[in-house]
């Protein structure tokens, strides 16, 4: 399993950027490499992804969520194994970081040379820079789930 661990200041309240986050279906918006995610109950979304010219479906479930605090995930079922956490830490008024942990196991020949290349870092990293400009440009979110899993 490869780790992977970045962060990033937006500057908005943690609300903002929490309930953004909430929004899966904008992915895309901000997220390279995901083409589609369909928000199938309150703690199953299927993805579909496309890295490399590698299409990609699995389902990722919920298994945390703290509003303001939180959000865990881990793939059941398809063609990726990841699991990982993002966590919303308040900084100061307006000020908010971003911190996203995730691992995933690299399949077949070109995931693995790609992992040692660091593409997924550095994919991921810029999918941070993108979700900042999002909310910073917009300033505040396009919906929100204030449920609680646990």
């Amino acid at each position: 399993m490869t780790q992977i661990e970045e962060s990033i200041e937006v500057q908005v309240p943690v609300r903002t950027a929490y309930d953004q986050w909430t929004q899966f279906e904008t992915f895309p918006e901000f997220m390279s490499g995901v083409e589609r995610i369909e928000q199938r109950s309150d703690t199953l979304t299927h993805w579909v992804t496309k890295v490399d010219g590698v299409r990609r479906e699995f389902d990722a479930e919920i298994t945390e969520q703290v509003p303001d605090e939180r959000v865990a995930w881990t793939t059941v079922a398809g063609e990726a194994r990841q699991a990982g956490v993002v966590t919303f830490h308040h900084l100061a008024e307006g000020r908010t970081k971003v911190m996203l942990q995730m691992e995933f196991q690299p399949e077949g020949a070109v995931d693995k040379v790609a992992d040692k290349l660091g593409v997924v870092k550095r994919q991921t990293k810029g999918d941070l820079e993108r979700f900042k400009r999002f909310i910073e440009e917009r300033g505040q979110e396009t919906g929100q789930w204030r449920g609680t899993v646990v």
